[in-house]
């Protein structure tokens, strides 16, 4: 059974990250064409370049690599052996294929007890509030359309793998706006990919104080974009964070939150 188990989640992953199938990719986005994207030499995907997410892939439903994804499953799975308490939620989720491996690793596990907590403005990035987070100064990321997916591709995603249910919960709107109303919920698995200053700032402060201890907190943009690597440090300093911050791949990085200790 173990065995069938890991067969699925390795299929899962090499569906979500289109692997299986090959595709043309799209290496990156001009910024002097907003909107646009820069197709560079269509070929068949790249392995290394889709293992490790660097490219942006056309028709895959997730371009966090394969990397990320073992990630993803060794620390949900690490929580369910642990019993640590809490659901798991992802802070933007383009067009859900990260959320969708949770739902099948909890599903795999026969876990009915947990949700999957989807949450993104569903319509791309916010532009820049340069005034409150000047790390966001200059950002275009709210210019690409191809980052904007829509609830309901989302959801047509969770649906052909046959994992919509009522252990999956949307969240609509900026994190701004969201996230907040869901500060008091408990948490095993935070993954955060937000990509600005401002989204990731929003995901930790709302989230983060109620990751329970064993559990793990996620960043997506890490390596890849400073105003992100800047709000990562910004909330650990400003809260004393100190637990080790370990490498995924070249951009994604996760920490487990330890046990707080109260001194006699």
């Amino acid at each position: 059974m173990t065995e069938a188990k890991d067969l699925y989640l390795d299929l899962m992953k090499r569906c979500l990250t289109y692997l299986i199938y090959g595709e043309v990719y799209l290496d990156r986005y001009d910024q002097t064409k907003p909107g646009e994207l820069n197709l560079i030499h269509p070929q068949p995907s790249d392995l290394e370049m889709r293992t490790e997410g660097r490219d942006w892939p056309t028709i895959a439903d997730t371009m966090i690599g394969l990397k990320r994804l073992d990630n993803l499953q060794f620390c949900v799975e690490d929580v369910l052996a642990n019993n640590v308490p809490g659901d798991l939620i992802e802070a933007g989720v383009w067009r859900g294929g990260a959320s969708i491996f949770m739902r099948a690793v909890l599903k795999t596990h026969g876990v009915k007890d947990r949700r999957v907590w989807v949450a993104d403005s569903f319509q791309g990035l916010p532009p820049p509030n340069s005034d409150k987070y000047p790390a966001d100064t200059g950002d275009m990321h709210h210019t690409v359309n191809f980052l904007a997916a829509s609830l309901e591709e989302v959801k047509r995603n969770f649906s052909r793998y046959g994992l919509i249910d009522d252990q999956v919960h949307f969240l609509q709107g900026w994190f701004r706006d969201t996230l907040p109303t869901i500060s008091n919920q408990q948490w095993a698995v935070v993954r955060v990919d937000g990509d600005m200053y401002e989204s990731t700032m929003d995901a930790l402060v709302n989230l983060y104080p109620n990751l329970s201890a064993g559990g793990y907190l996620i960043i997506d943009d890490y390596g890849a974009i400073p105003a992100c690597h800047q709000a990562v440090h910004d909330y650990r300093d400003a809260h004393s964070i100190r637990e080790e911050i370990r490498p995924i791949d070249w951009t994604g990085v996760y920490w487990k939150r330890e046990q707080h200790i109260t001194k006699s």
